[in-house]
């Protein structure tokens, strides 16, 4: 079965074999790029590692670890190459500094393929594990990846489907683990028929058998996941058509990230998102909201801009707002700072307030500071931000409100706790601008939609630059700007508060995975052949 040893019939150089196994590798991680946004080949997920499971086919432990490890750094090097850019315009590193600096992130990112290569290395012997441990192996190092050291769940395998609207459906009862582990299931089933067809194996027929039954159990998975969405979409569109509604207006004011915190400009950068809100007056909305910290100074506490805000409510008339601000409070005798959204009655008066749970590291506190003076991080604020209460919502008139700031989207667990608390809706405020043009804005826009898939809320997202706009309870998106333009949108959407599967018990699908994998390692290990480590 080692499908990289042998070409035109002869044993190939050691070293011939193990750079062809290295160069599988790459491309595997670039065609899995290559699926996400702003490519957005959404279709190469399908396919992205079988030139992976080919190379570490057959392979001794180290060499699978070397290869997986090989395939990562190929693929988040080449998925979150922004990082670069960030980090030299705004965070003033040189490149020199700012590379290493995405090497190692990519290089701690691909430890978790880099495992997965090995347990696939490991479960070789049994070649009938294959398809479905290529499945549970990849969906349990993805759970793994984000929750371990706060988490880094960006753009998971099933990400990539976000506008395979039917298929999607499923992430109301798993989560996005579920499209991760079908597309991965398919990725095993495809290597199965590979195999079979380059006649590896003592027993061909048997290989073919293995193919076949792979191949029907995926499509069956998959069609059984497609019938189960048309069911499910047709269910929240009738929930949709009888449930309460509100009129929600998402401005963004396009402010250059250059001059967002400047003094000189904090007067403008407020008063062009007044002007914009007092235009959506004549389309009646409920609620205006704006980016994360839209208002780029202390809200209500510096008294003229405050004003500027509270005269862009009174013209707006009879709307409430929700608007991004940083926030400080005084806790034992020091100041603590947030990264708040302040949620203002139509009359001017503040109603609630959410501070940010999830932080960005080096972008809006510095980790393990007292080891690590030296760093500083790119928010650009007199220190560091703390986080809020995890799960709080925003009593909004007879609704409820779910914030989520920035990145916070990206992580399930925190729209989660704010849909079994009570939210109908789920607000995202952002500002990406700190991106640019690079596929970041995209990538980020792609993973709100599972939000809005696994609670059934609808979800409207305030980004600076872009991109905002409306995503229904189905996944939808029925609405969205465009990047760095001035933009004023306003929708009438509907306000859902039943529970989903997830919304209830979250993650369980994704614990079932990381469960099965040992014991799939286990069964393996029975009859697998002698590996040396």
């Amino acid at each position: 079965m080692a499908a990289f040893a042998l070409t035109g019939g002869h044993r190939v150089h050691k070293k011939e074999a193990h750079w062809k196994r290295m160069g599988a590798a790459v491309v595997s991680g670039l065609l899995l790029t290559a699926a996400f946004p702003k490519v957005g080949f959404d279709y190469l997920a399908w396919v992205a590692l079988v030139p992976l499971l080919a190379a570490i086919d057959g392979t001794r432990l180290k060499a699978a670890f070397r290869i997986g490890f090989a395939f990562g750094l190929v693929h988040y090097l080449s998925l979150v190459y922004w990082v670069v850019g960030t980090m030299q315009t705004y965070g003033h590193l040189p490149l020199v500094l700012a590379f290493p600096i995405l090497f190692l992130f990519a290089a701690y990112l691909a430890l978790y393929p880099a495992l997965f290569s090995v347990a696939m290395a490991r479960i070789s012997a049994r070649p009938a594990l294959i398809w479905p441990a290529a499945a549970v192996f990849w969906t349990a190092q993805e759970f793994l990846r984000a929750r371990l050291f706060t988490g880094f769940p960006w753009e998971l395998l099933g990400y990539s489907q976000f506008e395979r609207v039917g298929l999607i459906q499923v992430a109301d009862f798993s989560g996005v683990y579920g499209v991760t582990f079908l597309v991965a299931l398919v990725n095993g089933a495809l290597y199965s028929l590979w195999l079979a067809a380059a006649g590896e194996g003592a027993d061909p027929k048997a290989a073919r058998r293995r193919a076949a039954a792979a191949l029907t159990v995926a499509a069956l998975a998959v069609g059984a996941g497609w019938l189960y969405g048309s069911i499910r979409i047709e269910a929240v569109d009738a929930s949709t058509a009888s449930a309460d509604t509100a009129r929600i207006t998402l401005v963004q004011g396009n402010i250059a990230q250059e001059i967002k915190w400047d003094r000189n400009f904090q007067f403008q950068t407020t008063g062009k998102y007044a002007v914009l809100s007092v235009s959506a007056a004549g389309q009646n909305p409920d609620l205006v909201v704006w980016p994360e910290t839209a208002a780029p100074f202390y809200f209500p506490f510096h008294a003229e801009l405050t004003r500027i805000v509270l005269d862009a409510v009174e013209k707006t008339g009879g709307a409430d707002f929700l608007i991004g601000s940083p926030s400080y409070r005084e806790k034992q005798g020091r100041l603590s700072y947030y990264n708040s959204a302040y949620l203002i009655s139509s009359d001017g008066a503040v109603q609630d307030r959410y501070d940010k749970v999830h932080l960005v590291p080096f972008g809006e506190y510095v980790p393990f500071k007292r080891y690590l003076p030296f760093l500083g991080k790119i928010v650009e604020h007199v220190g560091d931000f703390e986080a809020g209460p995890m799960g709080k919502i925003l009593a909004w008139k007879t609704h409820r409100l779910g914030v989520l700031i920035c990145y916070e989207s990206i992580f399930p667990q925190l729209s989660r706790a704010q849909a079994l608390a009570g939210a109908d809706l789920l607000v995202n405020i952002t500002n990406d601008a700190w991106y640019g043009r690079s596929s970041a804005p995209f990538q980020h826009f792609s993973m709100a939609v599972f939000r809005a898939v696994e609670n059934r809320r609808c979800l409207a997202r305030a980004a600076n630059t872009g991109i905002s706009g409306f995503i229904d309870p189905a996944g939808r998106v029925t609405e969205a700007s465009g990047l760095f333009t001035d933009a004023v949108m306003t929708r009438t959407v509907p306000l859902l508060d039943e529970a989903a599967l997830y919304t209830r018990y979250g993650d369980v699908f994704a614990y079932l995975c990381l469960a099965a994998a040992p014991l799939l390692l286990l069964v393996a290990g029975r009859r697998a052949r002698r590996l040396e480590i």
